[in-house]
């Protein structure tokens, strides 16, 4: 079973490669998710490149009316296979993993324009279950931990 900083660097990775695809980002970002999929294997790696590819195609050939439910499709199988990848690795490696992702998500992550002069800041919030709360481009993701409320369990940034 994941722990919630694995489950969240896999729902991070499902989204932020879906809304890559198509970008001015996508042809070394799509290199670099292959790669930390491929897991130094050039087989695999190559058919995740074929896989993102197929992904992309889909998304730049489909309708407007269409666009946003094939997004939505891919990330979910997306975040699915970042899932079922970090299962199957042993502790040591899952941990690597995940901060490897993170810090390819970082590189990805829209870099702020003239507009964005500074974060934007939302207070005042209550939320009951586990939540994940974006802003602009961070993503700071709190996990309430029984006796010690509000524990901040991870910074994944993308």
């Amino acid at each position: 079973m994941l722990d919630e900083l694995a489950l969240a660097a896999a729902a991070a990775g499902g989204s932020a490669v879906e809304q890559a695809a198509g970008t001015d980002v996508w042809n070394g970002f799509r290199g670099r998710v292959a790669e930390w999929f491929g897991r130094r294997d050039a087989v695999r790696e190559s058919r995740e490149l074929e896989r993102l590819d197929r992904s992309a195609s889909e998304l730049t050939t489909a309708g407007q009316d269409e666009v946003e439910r094939l997004r939505v499709r891919q990330e979910a199988v997306r975040q699915s296979r970042v899932k079922t990848l970090l299962e199957d690795l042993d502790r040591v490696e899952r941990d690597q993993s995940v901060a490897e992702l993170s810090e390819l998500l970082a590189q990805a992550r829209p870099q702020p324009g003239p507009a964005d002069a500074g974060p934007a800041e939302e207070s005042g919030n209550t939320f009951n279950d586990p939540a994940a709360f974006q802003i602009g481009g961070e993503q700071h993701v709190r996990f309430t931990s029984g006796s010690q409320p509000n524990l901040l369990r991870s910074h994944l940034i993308w």
